[in-house]
């Protein structure tokens, strides 16, 4: 019998949180085969079996968080091995896999996610012949585990649909409208666990311990509109990616904070720590998920560059792929609240961070330009500070400098590249 321990899922991760079993007492695993989801922070990851064996007991429950080398389930492998039977990962990525056997088909990709297929799945698959793009995956970013395989030979082939037009034509009211995808349904309850539980968590410590203190500025983006659609068509041919308004934003931080560093610190009890590098810290969602992934050395980087890092830590949040090592390290935190058409908005600080700035939507508005009333593309800029390591006067100047960089965009010397 033997033990399997948390494993490792980080630098400097300490513990991780059972998101989900995918095994249950009695059930047969083989080599690679995901025995559960576990989170830390706000990110997900697959852990594996690295032997063949049989659970005999989950000693943790659904929703529990243990610290790393702890026991979470029993395990009788094959031939009594005193070895642990599962393996430390550096990353909350899948585990890497060794060649199958001859006797096993081979590894390949899941077309349809982007996912991997293990050779047990494969197998199975082949030998009932299940089409695997008609399969739901259950496990890690939609990955068809065994399980899901088994569950398709237990309820055998699925009816075919009777076309609409085949149906005998019954008057029927007029549906209500259903909820939007993703969306829960009214009167359903929804167990606080996983992701949700960690951004609870989160917000629950950073609202309780820092002393919140907010302002805005109003900023006049036409001219920063006007460079970014200059380029914008270019852009996208050329590099195969959005230059998008938020990296000008990002940019004119970045810059800001390495004359205000001040900004760029955090509470340490009982010192405040400037940090040297200016990591920016963004967010991005995927389906009910939320990520926030960190632009490193930001001031470094040109508006391009930027962009670029934007785009990808974007995608990979879509897709479920960030990593503990994308969210570590942040410093400062610039949120995309005009993304959603939002024109005013306060956020919680990201924890031990020192404040986070709200961009909000650009919108078009008439406002007095030299005593005359003129057509402007305008965006208020809300700034969320720590009131114990910033006061009024200096976010007041942090932010007004910002809004001096955004206004001085222009289509004769500002380049992107």
């Amino acid at each position: 019998m033997e033990e399997v321990l948390m494993p490792k899922l980080g630098e400097s991760v300490t513990e991780g949180t059972i998101e989900k079993w995918l095994v249950k007492p009695g059930d047969t695993v083989e080599e690679y085969d995901a025995l559960c989801e576990v989170i830390t922070d706000k990110v997900t990851a697959e852990v594996p079996s690295v032997f063949d064996g049989t659970i005999k007991e989950l000693l943790v429950d659904e929703g529990d968080t243990v610290e790393v080398g702890t026991p979470i389930c029993m395990m009788e492998t094959e031939g009594g091995a005193d070895e642990p039977a599962v393996e430390s990962v550096e990353e909350p990525t899948p585990a890497p896999r060794e060649p199958a056997p001859r006797s096993e088909a081979p590894e390949k990709a899941d077309a349809r996610k982007g996912t991997r297929i293990s050779p047990v799945v494969m197998r199975l698959a082949s030998e009932n012949g299940i089409d695997l793009d008609e399969v739901t995956g259950t496990g890690f970013e939609g990955r068809v585990t065994k399980k899901d395989i088994l569950k398709v030979m237990e309820e055998g082939p699925s009816e075919k649909r009777v076309p609409a037009e085949e149906k005998e034509s019954t008057p029927v009211s007029e549906p209500a409208p259903e909820p939007q995808a993703g969306q829960p349904a009214a009167g359903e309850e929804i167990p606080v666990t996983g992701v949700r539980k960690a951004i609870a968590n989160k917000m629950v410590q950073s609202s309780q311990e820092i002393p919140h203190a907010w302002l805005m500025m109003e900023v006049d983006a036409t001219n920063l509109v006007n460079v970014r659609n200059s380029h914008k068509a270019s852009f996208r041919e050329k590099e195969g990616y959005n230059l998008t308004f938020f990296s000008f934003f990002v940019k004119a931080v970045a810059e800001t904070l390495k004359e205000y560093p001040i900004l760029n610190s955090s509470w340490q009890g009982d010192k405040i720590v400037v940090n040297k590098d200016i990591n920016i810290s963004i967010a991005v969602a995927g389906d009910d998920k939320l990520y926030v992934p960190v632009i490193r050395n930001a001031d470094d980087l040109s508006i391009k560059g930027i962009a670029k890092q934007v785009s990808e830590l974007a995608k990979l949040g879509r897709n479920h792929q960030l990593t503990q090592k994308h969210m570590e390290g942040g410093t400062f935190t610039v949120n995309n609240t005009g993304a959603f058409g939002s024109v005013q908005s306060m956020g919680i600080i990201n924890h031990p961070q020192a404040a986070i700035l709200q961009v909000e939507s650009i919108v078009k508005r008439p406002v007095i330009v030299d005593d005359m009333i003129a057509v402007r593309h305008m965006v208020n800029l809300c700034l969320s500070i720590d009131h114990r390591i910033l006061d009024g006067l200096v976010a007041g100047e942090f932010l007004k400098a910002v809004k001096t960089r955004i206004e001085s965009y222009s289509t004769e010397h500002t380049s992107v590249y």
